[in-house]
C-alpha cells in the first residue's frame, strides 16, 4: 500500500511538472518530442526510481531517452543554490549506468541547435 501511494505521488508530481514547464524546457521539448531528434524517443519529466537501504527514492528527470541511457537536466537559477543536491543526483543516476547531460537554461535560449548536437554526440 505504501508503494502504491508512492507511485501515485510520483505520477502526480511528474504530471504537475509537465503542465508547468519552464520556457527552456518548452524550447528543448519542441526539438525532442515525437522522435524529432534523429528518431530518438524522449520522455519529459520522467521518474528515475532507485532503492537504497531498504527505502525507495526518486528523482524526476527533465528529459530521458532509454535508447541512449541518457538523462538531460536543464538548470535555471534555482540550481545555483542546490549544487550539492545536483551532484548527488548525478552520482546516483550515473550509478544506474545512465549518462547525465546538464545544460543551463541560457544555453538553450542562445543556441538550441548546439544543444541538440551535443545530445547526438553522446
Amino acid at each position: 500500500m505504501v508503494y502504491t501511494n508512492l507511485n501515485q505521488e510520483i505520477k502526480a508530481r511528474a504530471r504537475a511538472l509537465r503542465k508547468n514547464q519552464t520556457k527552456a524546457e518548452l524550447i528543448l521539448w519542441e526539438k525532442l518530442r515525437a522522435k524529432r531528434l534523429n528518431g530518438l524517443k524522449f520522455l519529459r519529466q520522467h521518474p528515475i526510481i532507485f532503492h537504497e537501504n531498504g527505502h525507495t527514492y526518486y528523482f524526476i528527470a527533465d528529459f530521458y531517452c532509454n535508447e541512449l541511457g541518457l538523462v538531460i537536466e536543464l538548470d535555471g537559477n534555482v540550481h545555483d543554490f542546490q549544487k550539492e543536491y545536483d551532484i548527488m543526483r548525478d552520482t546516483v543516476i550515473s550509478g544506474m549506468r545512465l549518462k547525465v547531460l546538464r545544460f543551463e537554461n541560457v544555453e538553450v535560449y542562445r543556441d538550441i541547435n548546439c544543444i541538440c548536437q551535443k545530445i547526438l554526440d553522446i
